[in-house]
């Protein structure tokens, strides 16, 4: 049965090192689905730029990370306000519990990074539980754009 369906977005952050680009708590009700992942930049131009990032998607950890802050949400499907917390640009990153990286890719930062799987393939986060979308540091500082859909799924 679907869920209501939530989006959020930060946009022009200064990215100079690794960070969750975003953390998602999903709440002791309900079951998260990670629906997309969007991440791009739009200051580094032109081949002599050009560079890779790592990008992860990890379940696990049970410490939240710091130095950014809540992401407004906003329902695309559905109705009312998601029960689940979503932060955006943690420096300080998750830490501690039993982390399983379930999704482990790299992008070319010139054309960014878009995750978007098919139905079943898309990346559960149970009750209770916090999943993050890291990246690695850039070799300089980028100014980036990030997109995350979710759909939540009362028990």
């Amino acid at each position: 049965m679907p869920g209501n369906i939530f989006q959020g977005a930060f946009s022009a952050v200064a990215v100079a090192g690794a960070q969750d680009v975003f953390e998602i708590t999903a709440a002791a009700t309900h079951i998260v689905d990670l629906r997309e992942v969007r991440l791009g930049q739009y200051s580094d131009a032109g081949d002599t730029a050009a560079e890779m990032l790592s990008v992860e998607i990890i379940r696990g950890h049970t410490t939240s990370g710091s130095g950014g802050a809540a992401l407004a949400i906003h329902t695309l499907q559905g109705a009312g306000a998601p029960a689940s917390s979503v932060e955006a640009n943690n420096t300080t990153l998750a830490s501690n519990g039993v982390a399983r990286t379930m999704l482990a890719d790299s992008f070319a930062i010139a054309g960014g990074f878009r995750w978007r799987p098919p139905a079943d393939e898309r990346i559960q986060i149970q009750p209770g539980e916090r999943a993050v979308v890291r990246i690695s540091a850039p070799a300089d500082a980028l100014t980036m754009n990030g997109t995350i859909v979710i759909e939540e799924h009362r028990l």
